[in-house]
Formats: C-alpha cells, structure tokens, sequence
C-alpha cells in the first residue's frame, strides 16, 4: 500500500511520518500533486496557523487537488480544520469538505486545549473491533469543529465539539492519533484498512 503524507510547510509531517513507521508501513512524503494522486491512502497532517497554511497550501495547487482526492484521505489536527467550510482562526475559508465551521474555544477556557481528552464514537467506523466506548487521545489546539452531521467522534472541553469527521473518503482526526500511543496507532491502522 502506498501512503503519502501531504507537505506543506505545516508542522507535524515527521511525527506522523513515524507513527506509520511503527506500523510498519512507509510512507512518502510529498507536495507533488502526480505523486499524491498516485497513492492508495494520503495523509494530510497540520499543526500551525489556518490562513498561513491555506497560502502554503495554494503555492502548489494542494488547494485543488484535496478536495478531489477519490481515494481516502485522513486529515489531523489542523489539516482536519483545513477540510471545514471555514475557520475563525485568520477569517480563513477551508476546502469546505466538511459542511460545518472551526471556531475558537470561549473566554474562560484554558486554551490550548492540550492533554489527553476522552473521545466518544457517534458512527460505526470502530464498532465490531473491540475498542472501548470511549478511548483517551492527545490534543492540542485552540480551535475546535462544531458538531455537524459529519461528527464521527465527539469530545468534550467546556462545550462538545468534533474531534473526528467523515464524509464520503475524507476523514479527520482533531487529536494527534501519533502522540496517542497503542490506540492512537490502532485508528491508523483502521483508517489504512478502510
């Protein structure tokens, strides 16, 4: 299985890179549109600054080509923030993938939100599989996804949100599947057998 892991210029390529390692798969990391298109799975990682990486993203047509993707792409963190409609976080429009909108956690909540954080499954996509009714991940951000008919996973921190959506081939992790030890790498590997 060929794997690409989407380069941006945004942050977290080399830990993602890694996790698969562990996996033991290995995979390409690439801002080449030929060559993302080429893959079985693409991987569209993200830690940073939503309007700044929406301008590295459209240097190189990534812009166009994501959302065009037919195959299944796993967008995380940030890179699942890029696939909503749009983010508050720079007043920047997203890939609109995603029909729902990122907003920043209210005043009084300590922001980032980082630590492990519960997630529970609002879809199928681990029933069957054995996986407890609700898994603790990592997280680190200050902008969360609203709840939409997407929501695969929902957290809570303050207020609900999505930390995982899925429409069609397009997934998103809010947390950092890479950081979230065994389970974290078991969702990877839920996504690469999708």
């Amino acid at each position: 299985m060929k794997v690409g892991i989407i380069d941006y210029e945004a942050g977290n390529v080399r830990s993602v890179q890694f996790a698969f390692d562990r996996i033991g798969v290995n995979p390409i990391i690439s801002n080449s549109n030929d060559e993302l298109k080429s893959c079985d799975k693409v991987i569209f990682p993200g830690v940073g600054e939503a309007s700044s990486a929406m301008t590295a993203l459209r240097k190189t047509g990534l812009d166009q080509l994501i959302p065009n993707l037919k195959q299944d792409v796993l967008g995380v963190c940030l890179g699942m923030q890029l696939m909503c409609n749009h983010t508050e976080e720079g007043d920047t429009r997203g890939l609109e993938i995603f029909n729902t909108s990122v907003k920043k956690f209210e005043p009084g909540l300590k922001v980032p939100h980082m630590g492990w954080n519960s997630i529970w499954e609002k879809s199928i996509f681990m029933k069957g599989k054995g996986v407890p009714d609700d898994l603790d991940m990592y997280f680190v951000h200050s902008y969360y996804a609203e709840l939409c008919e997407h929501t695969i996973f929902e957290t809570d921190y303050g207020i609900p949100f999505s930390s995982g959506l899925k429409k069609d081939n397009f997934y998103g992790f809010q947390f950092h599947p890479e950081k979230s030890g065994a389970w974290g790498e078991q969702l990877l590997k839920y996504f690469l057998d999708a």
